[in-house]
């Protein structure tokens, strides 16, 4: 019997990774012909802001430190409106989901380059996808324009990196591969890489909390949020990310956070549908069950594992189902009302997943 075929597209994005390869980022703005780039943040991160700019020298047009979780279009309207007073030509978003999603919906709407430059391991600047939220709902779309053309890893600008957002935003890197194992348009490339990143990330996360300056840790996490992010970009996604998509576009909840909760119950939820995803995630994580792996592995981390923690209300749990089942990403097993309003009942009080 033939073995099946399978279709990979390559993304088109250059990586400079290492250690100190911040240094490196007025020779990649001019590579993109950036003669005058905004330089995007969070307001706690403007520090950062300050610091790219200098590297950018007569390059950089000026600093916007309003980005914010789930890329307002508010905000990104008001992004715009500097980037046209300082006539820039370019963005560089530095920091993690937030602040590259702003260079994204920047970039998608006016046709500029973008370099991005991580300091989480959120994986977002490997992807062609951008969510943004209006009006309390959070919607996603996927486009070549939206893919940063240059990322600089820099393990440096990891380590002052607080343990507890590592480890959350670590566990959302991780819920990329593992929808990316089961993906409909799963392949054995992306599988690979999918492994690579889970394993790297299991490895790193509890080494870094044991001790948040190890290099070595920090690089291990730093490369397994690369290739997660890379298995993100890749695939389609699942109900996982339509759960924390819906959770937190319409309840404001906290983007990592979430899918460090959600991801052991989408994972049962899938178990039955996909034994041997199942498998290879349980295998990398050293456990006997993938839900469970996850699930333990976010408590060994000191990570939330409920929604009652992150703040969901018990009242929301009715329109979360119902909007989680309202268009629906695909999904290897089918998305039923009833069977979405237990599993959100469980991620809500933080029972065991099953």
């Amino acid at each position: 019997m033939a073995e099946p075929g399978f279709i990979y597209t390559g993304l088109p994005a250059r990586v400079v990774f290492g250690t100190g390869t911040l240094a490196t980022a007025r020779a990649e703005a001019e590579r993109l012909a950036m003669s005058r780039a905004l330089v995007l943040t969070t307001p706690p991160q403007a520090e950062h802001g300050r610091a790219v700019a200098a590297q950018l020298g007569d390059r950089a047009a000026g600093v916007f430190s309003g980005a914010v979780m789930h890329t307002p279009v508010e905000v990104t309207e008001a992004a715009l409106a500097a980037l046209r007073a300082l006539g820039a030509d370019g963005v560089v978003a530095i920091g993690g989901g937030s602040t590259i999603g702003l260079g994204k919906a920047i970039a998608v709407r006016t046709g500029l380059p973008q370099l991005a430059i991580p300091t989480t391991y959120a994986g977002s600047e490997m992807t062609p996808i951008l969510g943004e939220t209006q009006a309390g709902t959070k919607t996603t779309r996927r486009s070549p324009e939206i893919l940063p053309e240059t990322v600089i890893y820099d393990v440096e600008l990891t380590l002052r990196l607080p343990v507890a957002m590592s480890a959350t935003s670590g566990m959302n890197a991780i819920a990329h591969a593992v929808e990316a194992l089961y993906a409909q348009d799963a392949n054995p490339i992306i599988s690979l890489m999918a492994e690579q990143g889970i394993a790297a990330l299991a490895r790193a996360l509890p080494a870094i909390g044991h001790d948040p300056r190890s290099r070595a840790a920090r690089h291990d996490a730093l490369y397994g949020a690369w290739l997660c992010g890379m298995c993100l970009g890749a695939v389609g996604m699942a109900l996982h990310h339509k759960l924390c998509h819906v959770l937190g576009g319409s309840f404001e909840l906290p983007h990592a956070e979430t899918h460090t909760v959600v991801l052991p119950y989408a994972v049962a939820y899938n178990a039955a549908a996909v034994p041997e995803a199942m498998a290879r995630i349980a295998r990398v994580l050293g456990a006997t069950d993938a839900a469970t792996g996850l699930y333990e592995l976010a408590g060994r981390l000191g990570a939330p594992r409920s929604l009652a923690a992150l703040g969901m209300p018990r009242d929301g749990l009715e329109r979360a189902a119902d909007l989680a089942v309202a268009n629906p990403y695909w999904n290897p097993r089918p998305v039923e009302r009833a069977a979405i309003r237990a599993l959100l009942e469980r991620a809500f009080t933080g029972a065991p997943p099953r």
